[in-house]
């Protein structure tokens, strides 16, 4: 296990490289000039090519991506072409926001989709086999901002349950904490639960015709044993499979969700970046999720050893 655990994180490590060396090519690709964003409107090019000295626009692009690279390295991220803090002090400022409304967002999904697709998969054919059909297409063929405007018009316009907009810190209180992030953590939670709902049915379909569980129900165990003791844990390699996958979607779709439910997370962060060319802030943000995302993968292959003892690594 420990021997397997250090060669997935060596391997991690170009990964992480040639993600690094992809964000910077993107972004020096792309149209547009900080300068000339910063330098303003009626800004002269002797003040727009100081401007790029000054912020090192005009060296080469591999001297640029060298030296941001051993800094990324030096673990400083760099600091932002317009405010001039720290990436590192912006992305920690907006780090609890994203990611409370992520683990609660997975925390609801696992909560309504392993047991959706276990009821469905028990009963099939049945109602909720037919509910778990429509909430999946529901939930796959409805964009996140869709259902985020929504939910915000039933449960905080109309209804008045929740508020529609903004972020309480865990400290001001765990209630106004909660009641900030139900909407976008449900709104978050729609196509996700559809998928482990539906990930969970196809498993447990495959392990319910196993010749072990219709010897375990020729003995009399309770089906409820035999769903949840014995069928579940056999069927959930794909399920914790589809569930750390599932987190990339999630990090996508809370770009959008936190600019609809104005939650000062990351996303947020970096829609303001892309939208002001800060291209130290955009490459600090990529490569803090694409470092979450490897992680995220890592902590899944280790888990099946837990799940399913015959692996060995």
């Amino acid at each position: 296990m420990l021997v397997y655990t250090i060669r997935r994180v060596l391997m991690a490590i170009p990964v992480m490289g040639i993600v690094a060396a992809i964000v910077f090519s993107l972004l020096y690709l792309t149209p547009g000039d900080p300068a000339l964003v910063l330098a303003g409107d009626h800004a002269t090019p002797e003040n727009i090519a100081r401007l790029r000295t000054a912020l090192g626009l005009d060296q080469p692009p591999h001297v640029r991506f060298v030296t941001w690279l051993w800094q990324v390295l030096r673990g400083d991220l760099g600091a932002s072409i317009f405010s001039g803090e720290t990436v590192t002090h912006m992305i920690g400022q907006r780090l609890e926001a994203t990611f409370s409304l992520l683990v609660y967002a997975v925390v609801i999904s696992i909560t309504i989709g392993v047991p959706f697709g276990v009821l469905a998969a028990a009963r099939k054919g049945g109602l909720a086999d037919r509910l778990l059909t429509s909430y999946s297409t529901l939930g796959f063929s409805v964009p996140a901002f869709v259902a985020g405007y929504v939910l915000a018009f039933i449960f905080a316009t109309t209804l008045k349950w929740l508020p529609v907009q903004g972020y309480s810190p865990l400290a001001d209180g765990v209630v106004p904490f909660l009641r900030n992030l139900t909407l976008p953590a449900v709104t978050l939670s729609l196509v996700y639960s559809a998928l482990i709902g539906r990930i969970t049915r196809a498993s447990m379909l495959e392990v319910l015709s196993e010749d072990y569980i219709r010897t375990a129900k020729a003995k009399g165990i309770a089906p409820w044993r035999i769903l949840f003791r014995h069928a579940l844990q056999n069927a959930a390699v794909p399920v914790v499979t589809i569930i750390g996958i599932g987190i990339a979607t999630l990090i996508g779709s809370a770009v959008i969700t936190e600019n609809v439910f104005a939650i000062p997370g990351i996303g947020r962060l970096t829609v303001d970046a892309v939208l002001h060319r800060d291209y130290p802030v955009i490459q600090g943000v990529v490569l803090l999720l694409s470092a979450g995302y490897v992680l995220v993968n890592l902590a899944v292959d280790l888990f099946y050893t837990l799940l399913d003892p015959r692996i060995r690594y």
